[in-house]
């Protein structure tokens, strides 16, 4: 399944919410040496009930736009 993610970094707490076909990921870490893309992929393995190794950026590397593999 592939998802579409717009990331907040810095937020006050770690939350996911969709609207319309993109998932809006709120997480408390920074975008500074990958922090925020690790807790992002973190956050959404938790989400989807899958491991970590099973969600991948396909886009949007260092991006707060992102497209995303899971599974």
């Amino acid at each position: 399944m592939r998802i579409r993610v717009k990331v907040f970094p810095n937020a006050k707490l770690n939350k996911i919410d969709k609207v319309d076909d993109v998932y809006l990921v709120r997480v408390t870490a920074p975008p500074i040496e990958g922090k925020a893309n690790k807790a992002v992929i973190e956050l959404l393995a938790k989400h989807f009930k899958v491991s970590k190794s099973e969600i991948d950026i396909i886009k949007g590397l260092t991006s707060r736009i992102k497209l995303i593999d899971i599974g």
